[in-house]
């Protein structure tokens, strides 16, 4: 049996994502991509393809069960619940359209009646006013499957390379104190066994950069390479996980390097975003590993200053889609 549908969450009603969940309904069948539903929002939906020249029709239900009984010219939507539309200008209504959306996309993965989930960008300071308590969308969803905040694992994907930080939104001043051996080694585990099921990557090529500027030259320029990232590989490496490094981070994403690994792991969040948003920024895709549903979210966030005006590019959007699609199929055949 095919998968059931992903839910797609609005997420800030302000920003570029309920034209981009538009124009990726669009494109659905030149790209090829699994059948969506969206979670609320259909008045803005409808304003939202507008700006796009979209012409689309949008259906409401309660229940992803009466998908199957809507024409399929038309947009799927599960709830009712919907705000204005006033694009780059945030607003309190909002924040609350977006948490209700992604609250009811996850629980409708969690029941199964969706595959996977796909959340739109929000804006975190809008979901804080309406009493959203989570660093972003990766710790609430983690939160709602169950699943502790350091095993919810933030990989950044794209055509060219794949890469996940071990530290995420923390200052850089912080990062030397928490990395440790045993949060490498988590990470790194749960990474080897994604890239094996959602990836379908039987023997992962995982490549780790050092910390400090040139892995630390054996101690010259800081020791954390030796005192806490080599042997966090070693241990791995007794365990059959193909994990090398520390390698220097100026090199690691040169085009030759690529070839050589699966995934790049990195210290912390600009080490790993800033070349993945340089070579694949309109297709890059969030992914969490390490969760029990599949979720997946554009690598870009609400672009209030371009909301509307019709150019923000749905490359992202639709990678996201499909990538959770793919994950959701692959899933699914698993014996």
């Amino acid at each position: 049996m095919a998968p059931a549908p992903l839910a797609v969450s609005l997420g800030d009603p302000a920003g570029v994502g309920p034209e981009l969940i538009c124009e990726a309904w669009a494109r659905r069948e030149s790209e090829g991509l699994p059948a969506f539903f969206v979670c609320g929002g259909s008045g803005t939906l409808s304003e939202a393809a507008r700006t796009r020249g979209i012409d689309a029709w949008y259906s409401v239900v309660s229940d992803p069960t009466e998908l199957s009984q809507l024409p399929e010219r038309v947009v799927p939507v599960v709830g009712d619940f919907s705000a204005g539309y006033h694009p780059g200008q945030p607003e309190g209504t909002g924040g609350r359209l977006a948490l209700e959306s992604l609250k009811l996309a996850t629980r409708l993965v969690l029941e199964g009646k969706a595959s996977g989930l796909v959340t739109g960008p929000i804006a975190k300071a809008e979901l804080t006013k309406v009493g959203f308590s989570f660093p972003g969308q990766t710790e609430f969803v983690a939160d709602a499957c169950g699943i502790l905040f350091e095993d919810a694992v933030m990989m950044l994907a794209g055509p060219q390379l794949r890469t996940v930080p071990l530290t995420v939104h923390c200052p850089i001043a912080d990062v030397p104190g928490l990395l440790t051996a045993d949060l490498i080694c988590r990470r790194i585990r749960i990474v080897d066994a994604s890239m094996k099921q959602d990836f379908g990557i039987s023997a992962p090529r995982i490549a780790v950069c050092g910390l400090n500027p040139h892995a630390g030259e054996k101690g010259r320029m800081g020791r954390e390479e030796i005192e806490v990232i080599e042997p966090a590989l070693a241990a791995l490496r007794a365990d059959g996980i193909d994990a090398t490094g520390p390698h220097p981070a100026d090199t690691l994403f040169a085009p030759r390097k690529r070839n050589t690994y699966d995934v790049a792991v990195a210290m912390y969040h600009d080490q790993a975003l800033v070349p993945l948003k340089t070579l694949d920024f309109d297709q890059g895709v969030n992914v969490t590993l390490g969760l029990p549903i599949v979720r997946t979210s554009p690598d870009h966030g609400t672009a209030f200053d371009i909301a509307g005006k019709g150019i923000a590019d749905p490359g992202a959007m639709i990678a996201a889609i499909r990538m959770a699609g793919e994950i959701a199929a692959r899933r699914a055949a698993a014996p």
